[in-house]
This record gives C-alpha cells, structure tokens and sequence, in this order.
C-alpha cells in the first residue's frame, strides 16, 4: 500500500475541491511540475485512492426538491432478506445513499431524493414497503443542507 505524503494529500485535496481542475493548475497549486504531477495522480488512481470522477448536479435546477431519510426494518436478519433488500434498492434511481446499520431500531437508512411528497408517497408505498421483509418505515425530511459535501477529511493522514 501507498503510504501518502504531503503532496499526494494536497492533490486529493485539490481533487475533492475541483476535479475538473487542470493538470497545470494542479500542479501549480501543489507545488509539483505538470508530468511527476500527472503521475502522482495516475498512481493515486491506480492504488485505489480515486475511485471516480462525477459530476454533481444542482437538484433544485431538477426539480428534485424533496430530501428524506427512510429508517427501514426486516423481519428476518438472514441473508437471503438482506440480499434481497439490497437488490431491489440498488435498482431505485431515487436512491443516493444506502446503509445497513446498527444500534438503532431500523436495519436499513436509505437517502432518497426526489421532486416532491406525491413522488415520495409513491414510491415509499410501490417500491419500498412492497420488499419482502418489510416490517417498519420511519421516514425523516430535509428541511435546510447545513453541510453537504463529498469531500473527506484527510486531516488524519498527518
């Protein structure tokens, strides 16, 4: 495993904050030339440390108003119940995050964004509670983003 440096942090960095930076300005900013740039981050890639690139979207411009929590309960804690949940979910274009969790009464927190409560109300009633092994729905709604973010700390790493 790549054991990362100061400069490999601050082109993480860079890269969270801007990924569609160029390489010059990258290595400008991190102090490097544009070719040991271009391979730190190709090696960055390489070990794993970049799974991908995207684009946010802006969800207002898309009319995707509406940001709930769903706290969701099987019945069974059997693989089978657990692999089939995580199918169907996996299938929900409306779904953006997905968590088997614990120390809470729900098995399942699912993040689901969409226009507004009649497409919400539909798909929790067509999608969500028709899974095998539903037994509880709690639902919570988004009312203010105070942080919203993919960025991750790195302040651990030194």
């Amino acid at each position: 495993m790549i054991k990362l440096d100061r400069t490999d942090r601050r082109i993480l960095e860079a890269l969270q904050q801007d990924s569609r930076i160029s390489n010059q300005d990258l290595a400008e900013k991190v102090g490097l030339s544009p070719s040991p740039c271009s391979r730190r981050v190709k090696q960055l890639e390489e070990a794993g440390f970049i799974d991908r690139y995207v684009a946010r979207l802006n969800r207002s411009k898309l009319d995707l108003k509406l940001t709930a929590y769903i706290q969701i309960a099987l019945d069974r804690h059997t693989p089978d119940r657990f692999e089939a949940f995580d199918k169907v979910v996996s299938r929900c274009p409306e779904v953006v995050e997905c968590y088997l969790v614990t120390g809470q009464s729900a098995d399942y927190t699912v993040k689901v964004v969409v226009p507004d409560m009649e497409y919400f109300q539909a798909f929790l009633l067509n999608t969500i509670t028709q899974i095998p092994g539903v037994t509880g729905v709690h639902s919570s709604f988004v009312m203010k983003r105070v942080v919203d973010t993919t960025a991750v700390s790195l302040q651990h790493l030194g």
